[in-house]
């Protein structure tokens, strides 16, 4: 395994950076960053954003100095590169094309709700997971029958200020608010709002189906392979940059010490067959991670 550097000529913050990768994996990547002393708010979903003083100690640590074009090419082999489908301009062409095609008739209500989750300070709760959201959801059911569950989906995360409980709390309302706004009946915007709420505990109703199929999807991030799963945790701590490094891993420790508890992560037959197996395994991996043991 060998991490590689480009020559700093990308421009930004009145300086310009390099492009430091892995050809191997992620878990590399992020270890020779914490060597090098760069922030994890460096880390651009496949390659960390290194400025131009720190090029030459980059080298003295072991990366190995290339060109751009070949940095480019060994990304690709790597398995690495995120695709310009998971960028944020596709990320909103191809969220927008998903609107249109199950609610044609309702285009401002899919520019308000992408406008949202589309805002700055969001990094892991934004455009990319609800695409996986909406994936995940295509993997476990028809949603040309249930429009309720796809709109569900859109709106969990509408409200994202980092506020446990509230967020979904108020997610919940603006569903219910926006929904009768825009020609919806009070009974569907309600079961909209009430399954948005289900996502706080992630604990829902084994009887109820559409329930656990958004749960179960909200989470399917948990049974990623390691390198997307390390892209995700890393997305979480960017959003919580603002949060003290012990405090934030007491804490996460603590949410996932949760989860390896329950009996079964998942929900839905299709979604432990899926994804319980390498969710726990993700789960182990980082907790011995958090807490050294």
């Amino acid at each position: 395994m060998t991490v590689y550097i480009d020559p700093p000529r990308w421009p930004a913050h009145g300086t310009v950076f390099s492009h430091l990768v892995s050809d191997a994996s992620l878990e590399e990547l992020h270890g020779f960053a914490r060597s090098l002393g760069v922030s994890e708010r460096a880390f651009d979903q496949d390659h960390y954003d290194v400025p131009a003083h720190r090029h030459e100690d980059a080298v003295t640590l072991g990366a190995r100095a290339v060109d751009g074009k070949q940095l480019a090419r060994i990304l690709i082999a790597s398995g690495l590169r995120i695709p310009a489908r998971r960028r944020p301009a596709k990320l909103a062409a191809a969220l927008t094309a998903r609107w249109r095609h199950h609610f044609p008739a309702h285009p401002d209500l899919g520019r308000e709700l992408l406008g949202r989750w589309g805002e700055t300070h969001r990094v892991y709760h934004g455009p990319e997971h609800l695409l996986h959201v909406l994936e995940s959801l295509d993997r476990l059911t028809d949603l040309h029958t249930r429009s309720e569950l796809l709109l569900a989906a859109w709106f969990h995360d509408a409200v994202h200020e980092g506020r446990a409980g509230q967020d979904e709390r108020d997610s919940a309302d603006l569903a219910r608010r926006l929904l009768t706004a825009n020609g919806w009946a009070s009974a569907p915007a309600e079961r909209v709002a009430t399954l948005v709420l289900v996502t706080a505990e992630h604990d829902p109703d084994p009887q109820d189906e559409d329930a656990c199929l958004l749960v179960d999807a909200d989470l399917a991030v948990l049974g990623g392979d390691p390198d997307d799963y390390d892209r995700y945790r890393t997305a979480v701590r960017r959003e919580y940059a603002h949060v003290p490094e012990e405090q934030f891993r007491a804490a996460r420790a603590e949410v996932l010490t949760a989860l390896r508890g329950l009996p079964q992560l998942f929900h839905h037959p299709a979604a432990v067959d899926l994804w319980e197996e390498r969710a726990r395994q993700n789960l182990e991996r980082e907790i011995a991670e958090l807490t050294g043991r």
